[in-house]
């Protein structure tokens, strides 16, 4: 019998927080509240005194093994779920993204081999490359079938992966119906694409111009003309990654309509600003911090933070997708367009949240947990058996030191990964240890034996 009984912690979830003890026996919660060790034979005691008791995190925004021109993203799904677990996320979403003229079946099931290599438990949303009349006849059978409820749908990225408005339309009216989410990155391609062959063409090659050829606007127009489509078609989003703060008023304003939007942002919104892209900086410097979007100023910083108390956005998520900066970022040097978009973050995110707005009373601590775990999973159709401490939930939990002081840097992390975003961040609190499906996975900065 696998079973343990956690005593004398604080257990908190979205809704509250309250000294108590958990018992769970064969990777079920059973009991929950001031159990008395003597009525539980067999369990092995863990003392989480002083310690909070939390849901595992839950990202539902990760890309593991992410295949670009420069090479797939530099953590497969074995080295991904580790740097996760390692930072108190116990399930996360990846995608699959079918190439163009690939059946979205076929894509489902090359990601879904690829994925079983993961440490811990994962989900999969079916990405949408291109629109035609072959992937419009799949988008049932994958409800209905394969168990997919997220599509993902890129506004940039058009001469690759990404689609129009008028086919996101058409993806919506036939997702929404059948009790699908439609996902979007929202940045307008047209845009992007324009400036970007401006600035090549005026011999402007650094990093620092992927900034500026992702304009706030962009993100605005988009999510403006997706919360439209959704008001139209009745289909629920969900807006990735958001950056800028007349993104996150529009969101807020959708909700206040009675639009069905879900709002997402990231750590490196929230944490770092625009001065990353300074002119005065060497090329290399500048080459971590390219992603889409880009980083912002610190004025829509401040706009985020509020979002995440004032309902705005239900989930921060990590978009986990670094690149090496030798090998990688650098074939951009004399291109900027071709440097792979990305950055890790998926093991920082519960300490970087903690320290940045729990510690400061930016957010609440039960607004941490809905924010890093209860929220995502309830949106992605998980809430039945993850992101809280209730009997019948699966024991994916983390007995988090809220006294623990750190310091991120690229030689402690567990991303693969030469540079780190991070890179200096001082952190409070960490996940003292990961119990992943009743057992302990991850203890005090090491991981159990043979699990890596």
């Amino acid at each position: 019998m696998n079973a343990s009984l956690l005593i004398n912690g604080t257990i908190v979830t979205a809704e509250t927080s309250r000294k108590g003890d958990l018992a769970i026996e064969n990777g079920i919660i059973t009991n929950i509240g001031n159990l008395d060790p003597a009525l539980f034979p067999g369990h092995r005691l863990i003392d989480a005194a002083g310690k909070y008791l939390i849901p595992g995190g839950f990202d539902p925004h990760v890309h593991f093994a992410l295949p670009t021109q420069a090479g797939s993203s530099c953590d497969d799904f074995s080295s991904g779920s580790l740097a996760a677990l390692a930072g108190g996320t116990t399930f996360f979403m990846d995608f699959v993204t079918p190439r163009r003229g690939q059946s979205l079946a076929e894509a489902l099931q090359l990601r879904r081999a690829e994925a079983s290599s993961s440490h811990s438990g994962y989900g999969l949303h079916l990405g949408i490359s291109e629109w035609n009349a072959k992937i419009a006849a799949e988008i049932i059978p994958c409800i209905e079938k394969e168990g997919i409820q997220s599509f993902k749908a890129y506004l940039a990225y058009r001469e690759s992966i990404g689609i129009d408005y008028n086919e996101l339309k058409q993806l919506m009216q036939i997702a929404g119906p059948a009790g699908g989410l439609v996902m979007v990155h929202c940045e307008d391609g047209e845009m992007i694409a324009r400036l970007q062959h401006q600035f090549l063409a005026e011999g402007k090659t650094r990093a620092m111009y992927h900034a500026l050829s992702h304009p706030p606007e962009a993100e605005l127009r988009a999510i403006e003309k997706v919360i439209e489509l959704s008001g139209i078609t009745n289909c629920p989003v969900y807006i990735v990654h958001t950056s800028t703060r007349r993104g996150a008023d529009a969101i807020a304003t959708a909700k206040k309509n009675g639009i069905r939007v879900f709002g997402e942002t990231c750590p490196q919104y929230l944490l770092l600003d625009d001065s990353v892209y300074n002119a005065a900086l060497d090329n290399l410097d500048v080459m971590p911090y390219v992603l889409s979007p880009p980083v912002r100023g610190k004025f829509d910083q401040q706009r985020l933070w509020a979002g995440l108390s004032d309902g705005t956005f239900d989930v921060v998520a990590t978009d986990h997708c670094p690149f090496n900066l030798a090998g990688q970022k650098d074939r951009g040097m004399d291109d900027f367009t071709k440097i792979p978009n990305g950055a890790g973050g998926v093991e920082h995110r519960l300490s970087l949240l903690f320290t940045y707005g729990v510690v400061t009373c930016k957010i609440s601590l039960n607004r941490f947990v809905e924010l890093i775990s209860a929220g995502p999973a309830r949106i992605f159709g998980n809430g039945h058996r993850k992101g809280n401490l209730l009997p019948g939930y699966d024991a994916d939990i983390v007995i988090w030191d809220p006294d623990f002081e750190g310091v991120i840097s690229v030689g402690n992390h567990y991303q693969q990964c030469d540079s780190d975003i991070y890179e200096g961040f001082r952190v409070q609190g960490r996940a003292e240890m990961v119990i992943l499906g009743g057992s302990p996975v991850h203890v005090r900065g090491s991981f159990a034996p043979g699990k890596k």
